[in-house]
């Protein structure tokens, strides 16, 4: 069983956005938390992905129609920087980087 979650980004009433992050492995069990940080999502999605041994095999990552590019941005903007921090911290990429292929 493929364990698959769902981070969608959205608006509250106030234009101020907030991620639905939820786990979709078992159609019968959905279960949905509200991040309305980067550090509550890390924290949330740790915890969802801890009742798979820690192993997540894909994050789909949706927004709604009403989110704007500028809202977009400014997630990608953090999410970079906490990575650079994380990676900065364990003095590796936590992430594969493509390796280009001899002859290319």
């Amino acid at each position: 069983m493929a364990v698959v979650f769902t981070s969608t980004i959205k608006l509250d009433d106030s234009d101020k956005w907030f991620i639905e992050l939820k786990d979709i492995t078992d159609p019968d069990d959905e279960r949905v938390e509200v991040c309305f940080d980067l550090e509550e999502y890390e924290k949330k999605i740790e915890e969802l992905g801890a009742d798979y041994g820690g192993h997540i095999d894909e994050v789909k990552w949706l927004k709604d129609d009403n989110v704007p590019p500028f809202v977009l941005d400014d997630i990608r903007v953090k999410m970079a920087e906490h990575r650079a921090k994380i990676e900065e911290e364990l003095g590796e990429p936590i992430t594969p980087v493509a390796e280009k292929k001899e002859g290319e």
